[in-house]
């Protein structure tokens, strides 16, 4: 199974999933319904400017996937659905977490936990732990775990529907002030004189040693 989805096709399938579980009395979606959706402003990142176009070539990407389908219902105007529940076994713990993870990329257990509630309540973090841990140990994972980014207590975990996510650049080091460079220009210039004293300590030591045994050899 190919899960190398496009930006445009994991918006689609992530407001398909979300829509019906936060509003199934407007679900399946029409074409203008899925598209505002895709737009929406809220509960999105990054916030996306898709045409109907756009749309409806996700659409039949997903739909030859078996990602998504032309739902029967409707006689006025065509509506669409998902199809995830069937092709992959899931259940609405399982479709509310990928949902978010679709529509705001990595998040963190409390992170999914809070938007997650407008589609379905966790008791607790342990409730989203165990659905992530199900999710990453499927034969064909679903989600992963990120590493722990440079100052953060707390992982960040994303889906795989867009294939392995590259591996992040370490953070650059900030630049030091002015005042912490001439600090340390300061500190290396006593170093370097310091190491001069030292020298010349250790060849007057030589020196008056030389001198002394030429002294004993005269008396």
């Amino acid at each position: 199974m190919k899960m190398n989805l496009n930006e445009f096709e994991v918006r689609v399938l992530g407001c398909l999933v979300e829509k019906e579980l936060a509003t199934p009395e407007y679900y399946p979606l029409t074409l203008n319904a899925l598209t505002a959706a895709c737009n929406q402003k809220s509960n999105r990142d990054p916030v996306l400017s898709m045409e109907e176009a756009d749309v409806v070539r996700a659409l039949d990407s997903l739909r030859g996937r078996g990602f998504a389908r032309q739902s029967a219902e409707g006689v006025r105007a065509m509506k669409y659905c998902h199809c995830l529940t069937e092709k992959l076994l899931l259940e609405p713990p399982d479709l509310a977490v990928l949902a978010e993870l679709l529509l705001r990329g990595p998040q963190t257990v409390g992170e999914l936990r809070g938007r997650a509630e407008r589609m379905r309540p966790f008791a607790d973090l342990a409730a989203v732990e165990k659905v992530l841990h199900d999710l990453m140990e499927r034969d064909v994972p679903l989600v992963t775990r990120l590493p722990r980014q440079p100052g953060r207590k707390e992982n960040r975990f994303t889906h795989l529907f867009s294939g392995e996510p590259p591996v992040a650049a370490e953070e650059p080091t900030p630049a030091p002030e002015a005042a912490r460079r001439q600090v340390m220009a300061e500190n290396e210039r006593l170093d370097r004189l310091e190491a001069e004293v030292t020298s010349l300590r250790e060849e007057v030591a030589a020196l008056r040693q030389m001198v002394a045994e030429f002294r004993a050899q005269f008396e």
